[in-house]
């Protein structure tokens, strides 16, 4: 439900042409997407067979970022392979996340 009213929001943005405001849309855009590492980090919290799969898809990912790809993905992962390092670090992502959005 909260993300239908964010597409609705953003909709209502496009339709209105808010997007000509441009610090103001590129601020929206930020938070969209902190909402959206919120809800993945999320995901993966059960820790389940597609929690475990979805994670280590998404973050490898961040890998085909150039020069810094390989050494990004280990930080994400605290260390060579989805871990239990890894869930706390997504634990943390998922509980600061929200006080920096709201922030």
């Amino acid at each position: 439900f909260f993300f239908i009213c964010i597409y609705f929001h953003i909709g209502r943005g496009l339709y209105y042409g808010s997007f000509l405001f441009k610090e103001t849309w590129n601020i929206g855009v930020i938070l969209l997407f902190l909402v959206m590492a919120t809800a993945f980090v999320g995901y993966v919290l059960p820790w389940g067979q597609m929690s475990f799969w979805g994670a280590t898809v998404i973050t490898n990912l961040l890998s085909a970022a150039p020069y810094i790809g390989t050494d990004l993905v280990q930080w994400v992962w605290g260390g060579f392979s989805v871990d239990n390092a890894t869930l706390t670090r997504f634990f943390t992502f998922h509980f600061i996340l929200p006080f920096i959005i709201a922030a």
